[in-house]
């Protein structure tokens, strides 16, 4: 009698946890406006909206931020892209991680990476913020580095004290003719992320 009502009040819990572990917040960095578009630091932003228009989705304007859902396989994806400005990222994160009661190693962030040639792809399980001010404020904000990133190379073919015009740049010709294909092995990785778990994922992509 006593195991029983212990499972009576105890199963929906384990149900829910169940139900969280199946939730994934994917979160695309980026500055919003115009004029940061097609710019190589809004990189995540353009692989979020590539998945959702691949799939047929649209993004709904919610607190501190864009969002979309997207359903494969019993997973659901929640493609997020803050609206804070990438400095202070990490504000809408949380939030959403806390909405949605979504456990730390269910968040996928994708952000630029200058140490990358341009499409390379590279996911990692922890890690510093490698000088990103959104990876910067997301670890202070969560106080950990222990959650998933997705970094995709944009390459450093600046000059000298050229950087961040080179970040805020749009991409050039031989880039944008690439980007179409690097995308959609990006959204495979989103769902390969949820579906296949973090190592498969790593072992299939990375390098990539």
């Amino acid at each position: 009698m006593i195991k029983w009502i212990q499972n009576l009040f105890s199963s929906p819990k384990t149900e829910e946890n169940i139900d969280n572990m199946k939730k994934f917040l994917i979160v695309g960095l980026g500055n919003i406006g115009s004029e940061y578009v097609n710019t190589r630091h809004n990189i995540g932003f353009k692989v979020v909206d590539f998945l959702a228009k691949k799939e047929g989705l649209s993004f709904e304007t919610v607190k501190l931020g864009a969002l979309a859902e997207y359903k494969f396989k019993g997973r659901t994806f929640l493609l997020l892209k803050p609206n804070t400005y990438m400095n202070l990222s990490g504000k809408a994160v949380k939030y959403w991680m806390d909405k949605e009661n979504i456990p730390v190693e269910n968040i996928f962030i994708i952000t630029d990476d200058l140490n990358l040639s341009f499409g390379t792809v590279r996911i990692r399980k922890k890690g510093s913020d490698g000088g990103h001010n959104g990876l910067k404020n997301i670890n202070l904000v969560l106080n950990t580095q222990e959650y998933t990133r997705f970094r995709f190379g944009i390459s450093d073919e600046f000059k000298k004290g050229q950087q961040v015009d080179y970040v805020l740049g749009d991409w050039d010709d031989n880039e944008k003719a690439k980007l179409p294909e690097r995308l959609e092995v990006a959204s495979e990785i989103i769902k390969s992320f949820g579906t296949a778990g973090l190592e498969n994922t790593m072992t299939t992509f990375n390098g990539k």
